[in-house]
């Protein structure tokens, strides 16, 4: 797998549960996912397993990313654009 750059939201309040959103890119592909879930929900590019590996990422980096995620102010992103 080549080099991906991830990206991770602020935590937002969806279908009543606290989520935020990661999503990985690289050259002609992307994939993008739900914490605490776990699961991609948009994926082009990858194959499976290349999936199964970034599924396998964000559960083993779980605890991180919940901690990056609530670090990051959404107003202060949008200000910034």
């Amino acid at each position: 797998m080549e080099e991906l750059r991830l990206t991770i939201s602020g935590i937002v309040e969806k279908d009543g549960k606290k989520k935020a959103c990661v999503s990985f890119s690289g050259e002609g592909c992307y994939a993008e996912g739900y914490i605490p879930d776990c699961e991609l929900v948009k994926s082009s590019g990858f194959t499976k397993e290349e999936e199964e590996a970034l599924r396998a990422y964000l559960k083993e980096n779980l605890a991180e990313l919940k901690k990056q995620a609530a670090r990051i102010n959404p107003l202060f992103a949008i200000m910034k654009e």
